[in-house]
């Protein structure tokens, strides 16, 4: 069957060619991380199931909706000057327009530092609202220790309370290649 003597070229040497690698799988970032990888936060794994791309002219931040059990967090990651990351926690806040200049939630001052509008790009389980125009405010402490993060969708106004973090704080695990 095979011709010439020594030589294995034929059907099964695609098979069984040396170049035979693992590809090799992309490191991730807090900003570069994807639906299905994993976060590892305060000790607990965090499965990415909802990412949020936000646009504001050139400006651009991301948003991941992180599952474990039943306990859904949000990782916040943009670059400005330098990397910002932030945790938040969706609460019950009545907000009404227009946007007062100052929140109250558990007993802290929260003042108005900016706000805005972004377009959006949803993947998993943010899939729903990819395309659309979103309006956004931020508040946050005297000590810009903790911040409230407030969401227009149009059809409903989402509440999270949030504070910053370190990036030595995660470490993110690439569900895919």
């Amino acid at each position: 069957m095979f011709r010439g003597r020594g030589t294995s070229v034929g059907l099964f040497s695609k098979f069984f060619s040396k170049s035979d690698e693992k590809p090799k799988v992309k490191e991730r970032t807090p900003l570069s991380i994807e639906v299905g990888d994993i976060v590892v936060y305060d000790l607990t794994d965090y499965e990415v199931v909802g990412k949020i791309t936000y646009r504001q002219d050139s400006y651009v931040w991301y948003g991941y909706q992180m599952l474990e059990g039943n306990n859904t967090i949000w990782l916040s990651a943009e670059m400005d000057d330098e990397l910002e990351l932030g945790i938040y926690k969706t609460i019950n806040l009545p907000v009404t327009y227009p946007l007062p200049k100052e929140l109250t939630y558990q007993g802290e001052t929260y003042y108005l530092d900016e706000e805005g509008e972004a377009r959006v790009v949803g993947e998993g389980r943010s899939t729903n609202i990819d395309g659309r125009l979103m309006k956004y405010a931020e508040y946050c402490d005297d000590d810009e220790k903790q911040f409230i993060s407030l969401e227009d969708w149009g059809s409903e106004l989402e509440v999270s309370l949030g504070f910053p973090i370190e990036k030595y704080e995660l470490k993110v695990i690439a569900g895919s290649i």
